[in-house]
């Protein structure tokens, strides 16, 4: 097939569940392609000779090969070809914003829509569900050394399944009851159906990886005591799990105020949480977003989104937003909370500024500035705000570890080792609150450089670093 067939082919788009029949139920919104699609899809692909969607690509996945592959209906050789990068497609396939990396970096997308790549891959991992193939690499022989992960996320995950398959012997501690961390209590269902992240945990546990459920390090026991029990290096991925706040009058103290995180950790974890019938949730982001969403679909008939920029600087996906309207969720653009209104400790509503976009600011976004007079009161039972999150340091207590200044752990940009040798670290507590294909490549960097650290190598000498220095 020519470039000119290939461009007249257009994008497909999967079936999904009817607004209507979605917001009552936690079912996945999205259905995978059929073969059909997405062979049709597949063929879209121009198969650049300087292919812009591996840079795109966090893991750096060989996208055009496995497309090739798949388009040629051999689709197990082209699961495989995505697994030589890739620990966990079925999740990134999903979850991870496309439109921002690999498909955001598509040629086609300059004149048009960009290939489908994330379906493509999810219809790859599901293929090979749906006709029983195995999903799992040979285990190697026990090395002798032992290793201990503190975080079951996506970063820890990756760093255990790699090293597992070295021969280490992985023990991960997992502060929560359940597996996954923000995969399960941060990521809803119909976006991640549990069972994807039940198969990850079956890969590690196939390989021998040990789970500790309840055991927060840094309370229940040190990172020295880890060290003291023979484990010869650490993998902190603990992640972003502490919300950040507004910072107005009546935050604290009022009842109707929950935060983003903590809020979708507890209705995840499956704790009945009552926020009334009127929400306003604040922030643009896919925590915002989530939250919004869930509490329709936990009850609330008002529910909307407030934001200080316009839908075009919201850093949420796309479809994500899409979705977020046909559920009937407003979106209050340009404007931000300036008070909590209560009577007798209970919120009552929430006293909002309107806001205009001035000069651009770091992040490359117009930056919002208070429009003065502007003021208005939305009355609601609850706010929710989801704006961000900051990096629990329960972990590294009793050791003097070096942090940036915003919190994250001090980690050397090529190998992510700590300022304590036999730590590393990797993931949103190096990061700040990212995508979970960024966490997985922190995983395979990190467990890379544990590997090279317990056998005694240098962590750099003879290694491909090109790949390693990402900017981010």
């Amino acid at each position: 097939m020519k470039a000119k067939e290939r461009m007249a082919i257009p994008r497909q788009y999967p079936e999904e569940l009817t607004p209507e029949e979605r917001v009552k139920n936690f079912k996945e919104v999205t259905f995978g392609f059929d073969e059909e699609t997405a062979i049709r899809e597949a063929n879209r692909c121009l198969q650049c000779k300087k292919p812009k969607c591996i840079q795109g690509c966090p893991v750096r996945n060989d996208i055009p090969e496995f497309i090739a592959l798949l388009r040629d209906k051999k689709f197990e050789e082209a699961y495989w070809k995505v697994r030589e990068t890739s620990t966990m497609p079925s999740v990134c396939s999903r979850v991870c914003p496309h439109e921002f990396q690999c498909e955001g970096a598509c040629v086609r997308g300059k004149k048009g829509d960009p290939v489908s790549i994330g379906m493509l891959e999810r219809y790859l991992t599901d293929w090979m569900v749906a006709h029983g193939k195995n999903l799992a690499k040979e285990c190697a022989l026990p090395n002798g050394k032992k290793v201990a992960i503190v975080g079951s996320g996506p970063a820890g995950m990756t760093a255990a399944y790699i090293l597992a398959h070295l021969g280490y012997a992985c023990t991960i501690f997992e502060a929560l009851p359940i597996f996954g961390g923000m995969l399960s209590v941060g990521i809803p269902h119909y976006r991640l159906p549990r069972d994807i992240i039940g198969a990850e945990l079956y890969s590690l546990k196939n390989c021998g990886v040990e789970i500790v459920y309840g055991t927060t390090i840094g309370l229940d026991k040190s990172l020295t005591d880890l060290k003291n029990e023979g484990f010869d290096s650490v993998f902190l991925g603990v992640g972003a799990h502490d919300s950040r706040k507004l910072g107005i009058e009546g935050e604290e103290g009022t009842e109707g105020v929950l935060h983003g995180v903590d809020y979708l950790r507890r209705v995840l974890s499956g704790e009945d949480v009552d926020v009334g019938e009127k929400v306003v949730v604040v922030g643009g982001g896919n925590v915002a977003i989530d939250v919004a969403r869930v509490a329709l679909r936990k009850g609330s008939k008002d529910v909307f989104v407030l934001y200080r920029r316009t839908k075009e600087e919201m850093p949420a996906s796309g479809i994500e937003i899409h979705h977020l309207e046909e559920e009937g969720v407003h979106i209050e653009m340009l404007a931000a909370p300036i008070k909590i209104l209560q009577e007798q400790g209970k919120m009552t509503g929430v006293e909002c500024i309107r806001m205009e976009l001035g000069e651009p600011d770091d992040s490359g976004r117009r930056r919002p500035v208070v429009k003065d007079g502007s003021n208005f009161i939305i009355e609601a039972d609850s706010i929710i705000p989801a704006i961000s999150q900051n990096v629990n340091h329960t972990a590294n207590k009793g050791l003097d570890m070096k942090l940036e200044s915003w919190g994250t752990y001090t980690v050397d940009s090529k190998t992510l080792q700590t300022s304590e040798e036999w730590i590393f670290a990797g993931g949103d507590d190096v990061l700040g609150p990212q995508t979970v294909a960024k966490a997985v490549y922190q995983g395979k960097v990190a467990a890379e450089s544990m590997h090279r650290y317990m056998q005694g190598m240098d962590l750099c000498e003879g290694r491909d670093l090109n790949c390693y220095m990402v900017d981010w």
